[in-house]
């Protein structure tokens, strides 16, 4: 389904099941954050998930948040961020970013770390200095985006702003969601589970005064007086929604997320008159590191170019790869720096073979004759200096591709499995209200999570911590500017 359902007038229902002054659809990060604020500023609460607790993608996330601005773990790690910095380079790296959000979410963000640990959620003082997707240990900050990418270091100081959840494995944001749920049910505020909200009310002025939703094989009506906020996740588990978007996802990539990430929250808002933005926006990743000695290769496409900065964030790098001819892209390396890449669950890229020479290898991968050659040794001209005045590199990443023999691995969009979420969504404003295609606020609706277009709209200004981060942020505004304070 890509269709907004119908819109109900509040006139035609005869009797209401229940009441609040505010509804929550959904009750993953955004909306329990969103719950949370609400209940604590004085108002009735009530959250309808369709799942049979609250949780959402957010408690099978890693657990990164990304924030910045000077945070207690940035401090103590030595890194003296500001929220200028962090807006500086947020902006310069955005696809069309919206200023007031990113300013809104800049400002804030070392106040919402500090009430993320009042909540019970828990970050280490610890700092891990490479360069990662992911940590499967409790250290917290880490560099999770393109900070200390050309031409981004030069716009701002880098500083890392990945805070990773004290918890091991892969999926720490189970326990941010176990600290927030808690708090949430210590609140009062009430829930519906197993319902799914399968459409808005609005009143005779167009403002959203309740939902539908269903519920055991029935259908039920909740007014809601002040406001109803939509926090129901992305829409990457929805193929008609891919195919009108992004079809080039369906097939050659595996979304990340749960059953119910089918774009309901965005049909909802759509169905009042919202609009919504980037919706072909995508984060996709195969990354080819770790080992992060493999970042010192170079990546070329089928005519034996370089394309992307190898140190780019591996959601960037995705992005430029998924453009090349035919998505394909091949990661060079010689015999100093040869590894296997280690994310190796998910069918992350093949060694296609090893060569004595560069001829060969260009032979080998059907290049054009002399582009590899070429490439190679131009790149090789400038490495021997640290320098990559192509495509500026991080010298920390540079080392000239000259001792062989050499590897080629087959990075493809066809021949990995890349993994996804995707970036857009309604179109909100910095106070989350949803806007409508004349850029005026839909009175009584409210956008969160996934289901909104934020602060990043696209995989090459996307960073680890983008869905977290913001997500949990304006999940709080939402909640506390629904409730009337």
């Amino acid at each position: 389904m890509n269709q907004p359902p119908e819109i109900i007038r509040a006139s035609h229902i005869e009797r209401w099941s229940d009441t609040a002054d505010v509804i929550v659809v959904g009750m993953g990060i955004a909306g329990a954050c969103a719950a949370l604020e609400a209940r604590r500023a004085g108002a009735d609460v009530l959250v309808i998930e369709r799942a049979s607790g609250g949780g959402g993608a957010s408690a099978l996330s890693s657990g990164i948040f990304y924030l910045g601005g000077g945070t207690a773990v940035q401090q103590a790690a030595g890194y003296a961020d500001t929220p200028q910095a962090m807006y500086d380079f947020l902006m310069a790296s955005g696809i069309s970013p919206d200023p007031e959000i990113v300013r809104t979410f800049c400002d804030g963000c070392v106040a919402h770390f500090d009430w993320l640990e009042a909540q019970g959620v828990p970050f280490e003082r610890s700092y891990f200095p490479g360069k990662a997707v992911f940590l499967t240990t409790t250290t917290c900050l880490m560099s999770t985006g393109n900070e200390k990418v050309w031409p981004y270091r030069e716009v701002a100081e880098p500083a890392p702003r990945g805070h990773k959840v004290a918890r091991e494995g892969e999926n720490a944001g189970s326990l941010a969601m176990e600290a927030l749920l808690a708090r949430c049910a210590e609140s009062g505020l009430r829930a519906r589970y197993d319902s799914q909200v399968t459409a808005l009310v609005v009143d005779d002025s167009g403002r959203v005064v309740g939902v539908r939703y269903r519920r055991g094989g029935e259908d039920h009506h909740a007014m809601a007086s002040k406001g109803v906020i939509l926090s129901a996740g992305g829409f990457n588990m929805n193929k008609d929604m891919l195919a009108e978007h992004m079809p080039h996802m369906l097939g050659n990539a595996e979304p990340l997320g749960i059953p119910y990430n089918d774009g309901a929250g965005i049909l909802l808002g759509q169905s009042a008159g919202g609009v919504t933005q980037s919706m072909s926006g995508v984060i996709a990743t195969a990354s080819f590191y770790p080992p992060s000695q493999l970042i010192k290769g170079i990546l070329v496409n089928t005519r034996g170019e370089r394309f992307v900065a190898e140190d780019s964030y591996h959601g960037r790098t995705a992005s430029f790869i998924i453009e090349q001819p035919g998505r394909k892209a091949y990661l060079i390396l010689d015999s100093e720096i040869f590894a296997y890449p280690e994310l190796t669950d998910f069918s992350h890229h093949t060694l296609v073979d090893g060569w004595e020479t560069i001829e060969e290898m260009e032979a080998g991968l059907k290049l054009p004759e002399g582009s590899l050659q070429s490439t190679l040794a131009e790149y090789n001209r400038h490495a021997e200096n640290g320098q990559d005045p192509l495509l500026h590199k991080h010298p920390d990443w540079i080392k000239p591709l000259n001792a062989g023999p050499y590897a080629a691995f087959d990075v493809s969009f066809n021949k990995s499995v890349y993994l996804y979420i995707t970036l857009g969504g309604l179109k909100t404003n910095a106070r989350t209200e949803v806007i409508d295609q004349h850029g005026e606020v839909i009175p009584g609706l409210y956008a969160a999570g996934a289901c909104a277009s934020s602060v990043s709209r696209d995989g090459k200004d996307y960073a680890s911590g983008l869905s977290l981060g913001p997500g949990s942020f304006f999940g709080r505004v939402a909640g506390r500017l629904a409730a009337g304070t």
